[in-house]
This record gives structure tokens, C-alpha cells and sequence, in this order.
């Protein structure tokens, strides 16, 4: 035998002790030995001593396998009993409902289309508040502040003089005299239209006929105040952000998605909507945006979703889970434990009986929580393993390679 050949076997018997130590179980314990089985053993120069029989070991699971001709290349056979004593379960292959969940963390924010600011279109002061402090909840309707302007009081005299022209004039002879009179009248009530002055304050003013010193200003949404600028006193100029009101009863999570999961998202689509600090309470809303941008470092893209705020337990910027279930319909699908990852291959094996496990290369599509989709290499009832599946392709891979070593007793 050439030293080459002594140096490829001793390599070879090594992986084999190492592979078979790493997958040995450990040997159970022996029961005590009676003085029957005992033999004694005169050792010189000492006393007798007790010699017992060695304990025997079980056996590695590559030492039991054999190799098969038949079936698909590298099919093994392993006996029942030691399948069962390192756990080999197997599940069958079938047709079953898929169904993929997208999770994602998002931002709370306010709904843009129920956010209003208060402000006036002309100047004035503000003389008194009853609404003081941010945070404040306000009816719609509710009044906010009084404001007086000079502006406003003239507007208020020159209608009041309009109306009294309108009654006296409305009937003249002289059809240029009575349009003007109402021309007049509708110019002032136009400027009161404009300046946000409402109906009830006009027919106000013509049921006293008094001129009013303060406007009061009214909410014009039910919602909560976010911003206050107003202060008591203070000249308020055309234009100007006094309050800006939320209502929060209707509000927006903000979440991002990455791009190879929104080929599943789609506009209308329901989720579900947990609080970190409390999980028990799960809110239900839909996506009503996806929006046409892409994050080029994150690769994500915003989606808003949209969900009643009962209570108004979501605050703006809070941070909310938002889950989403995605049906994928009925499709021959395998649990995830029976496939093994092998760089860009997938591999199971399929049991066909009396211990005989055949290694299969398939071809998997979707991938959910629990299973594989199956494109390509199994059938619908075929047996797959689902456990102790690395155990079984370590010591066969293995085992087939001690075979294929065989030629090799004739290179020298």
C-alpha cells in the first residue's frame, strides 16, 4: 500500500469516528452486575480483583445505514426502531389554504382632512378667550374667543344704514333709486360673507339694530386643540394662525413596507392594529394609501392606513404594530421543518416505508409562516420528513461517500 493511499484512508476513517461521535447517543447506564457475573482476577503482587463484562453502546445512526440501489439517487434505509429514537416525524404532503402575514412597526398621525386652523380675515383684538390652553376638547360651534375691529363695527353701521335705505327707498318711483338702496345692502352682506361672519350674527343685527362693539368667533370642527396662539389682548392681523383644532377621532398610522411585500398590499385591505405597551386591545382599520415613492436606502415605501380612534387611545407620534393577512389561496404546500436550505437548492427527504428515505431536490414558491409553497419534485400524499431531517442528510451524505470511495482500492 503507497503511503498516498495510507494517508487518504486515515483521513477518511477520521471524518467517519468524528461524524459517528458527534451523532452517538449516550450509553445508557447499566444495572448493577450480581456476584454471579463477576469473575475475579489475581493481579501480582495484589489482592483479587473484580473484572465486569464492558457495557455496549448504541450504535451511531451512520453505522445502520445502508444505501440502496434502487429509488432516487442516495435513498438510504434505516430501521423503524432507530427512527423512532431520534425522533423522525413525517407529515404528508397536500393542498392546503396559504395564508401570508405582513408585520410592520408605523408612526400615528393626525388625518389631514380633519385638521383645521382658525384664523381671521381682518384685523382686530382679541378681548376675551374661552378656549385658554392646548389640549383643550371643543365642540363644533363652540365659542372660541371675541375679537373687536373698527373694521368690523363700520361694516355693521353701513349695513344697518343699507337696510334702513332698503326700507325706505324699496318702494320709490324711481327704479335707479331702489336697485341702489339694494345693491347696497347685499354689498355689506357680501363682505360679512366673506370675512366668515355667520348668518345668525346678520339676522343678530337686524332683529336689535345695534351695533355689536365684539364678534364672538366660533370652532368651526368637533376635535381637540393641538396649537393655541391666541392670547388675550394681543392685535391679531389678517390671515393669522390662532388655533389650529384635530379631530382625533379618525386617524392615520404611517408605516413603511419593503418593496419585495407590496406586490402584496392593496388599497381597501384590512389590518390589524396592537399597541406595544398594550397587546390586548386590537384596533381594525384598512389601507387607504400607498404611496407612490420609494425610500432608496431603506428600499421601503410608505402605506397609510386608516382606522377609527375610539376613546382616542392613539395619540399623534405614537408607535403602533399593524399586521396584515394576505390570502394566497389553496396551493400544494410543505411544512418549513421538512425543507433543507443547500445554498440555492432545496432538498427533503420522502419516506416510502420501511425506513426507506429518498433525498429529493424540489422547487418552492411562496413562503408563509409555516409552509413552503411546492412548485416543482413532490406529489400530493407523498410522506416528508419534518424532523431530525440534518441528522438523516449528514449521515447519508456520508455513507455515500464511504461507497463511493470503494473504487479507489485499485490507485496506487
Amino acid at each position: 500500500m503507497t503511503r498516498w493511499r495510507i494517508l487518504a484512508l486515515g483521513a477518511l476513517l477520521t471524518a467517519a469516528v468524528a461524524t459517528g461521535l458527534w451523532l452517538m447517543p449516550r450509553p445508557a447506564v447499566l444495572p448493577a452486575a450480581d456476584s454471579k457475573q463477576n469473575s475475579m482476577t489475581a493481579m501480582p503482587g495484589m489482592g483479587m480483583m473484580e473484572e465486569k463484562k464492558p457495557a455496549t453502546a448504541q450504535k451511531p445512526l451512520g453505522t445502520e445505514l445502508q444505501v440502496e440501489s434502487e429509488g432516487g439517487p442516495g435513498t438510504v434505509v434505516i430501521p423503524l426502531e432507530r427512527l423512532q429514537t431520534i425522533g423522525v416525524k413525517y407529515e404528508q404532503v397536500a393542498r392546503r389554504p396559504l395564508e401570508k402575514v405582513i408585520r410592520t412597526v408605523g408612526r400615528v398621525a393626525i388625518d389631514e382632512r380633519k385638521l383645521v386652523k382658525v384664523t381671521i380675515k381682518f384685523h382686530g383684538w382679541i378681548e376675551q378667550l374661552f378656549v385658554s390652553a392646548t389640549g383643550d376638547h371643543v365642540k363644533k360651534g363652540q365659542m372660541l374667543f371675541t375679537i373687536y375691529s373698527p373694521d368690523l363695527v363700520a361694516s355693521q353701521e353701513e349695513y344697518l344704514l343699507a337696510l334702513q335705505g332698503r326700507k325706505q327707498l324699496g318702494e320709490s318711483e324711481f327704479p335707479e333709486v331702489s336697485r341702489g338702496s339694494k345693491d347696497l345692502l347685499e354689498a355689506t352682506q357680501r363682505r360679512f360673507q366673506l370675512w366668515d361672519i355667520t348668518e345668525e350674527h346678520i339676522r343678530e343685527l337686524e332683529k336689535t339694530g345695534k351695533v355689536m362693539k365684539t364678534l364672538p368667533m366660533h370652532s368651526p370642527i368637533t376635535g381637540t386643540v393641538i396649537k393655541k396662539n391666541a392670547l388675550a389682548g394681543a392685535h391679531v392681523d389678517p390671515g393669522e394662525e390662532l388655533y389650529t383644532i384635530a379631530d382625533l377621532s379618525h386617524v392615520w398610522i404611517l408605516a413603511d413596507i419593503y418593496e419585495y411585500e407590496l406586490a402584496f398590499i392593496k388599497v381597501g385591505q384590512g389590518a390589524r392594529v396592537t399597541l406595544s405597551y398594550d397587546p390586548a386591545t386590537a384596533l381594525h382599520g384598512h389601507v387607504g394609501f400607498i404611496y407612490p415613492t420609494l425610500d432608496p436606502k431603506t428600499r421601503t415605501a410608505k402605506v397609510r392606513f386608516e382606522l377609527d380612534n375610539p376613546d382616542e387611545k392613539l395619540k399623534p407620534d405614537m408607535y403602533a404594530n399593524v399586521e396584515l393577512k394576505v390570502n394566497l389561496g389553496t396551493r400544494l404546500a410543505v411544512p418549513q421543518e421538512a425543507v433543507i436550505e443547500s445554498g440555492q437548492k432545496q432538498l427533503v427527504f420522502i419516506h416510502h416505508g420501511g425506513g426507506r428515505l429518498e433525498p429529493r431536490l424540489i422547487k418552492t414558491g411562496m413562503k408563509t409562516e409555516n409552509y413552503y409553497e411546492v412548485l416543482d419534485g413532490l406529489q400530493e400524499k407523498d410522506h416528508v420528513v419534518t424532523s431530525a431531517n440534518f441528522l438523516i442528510d449528514s449521515e447519508s451524505r456520508l455513507k455515500s461517500v464511504v461507497e463511493s470511495m470503494g473504487g479507489m482500492s485499485g490507485m496506487k
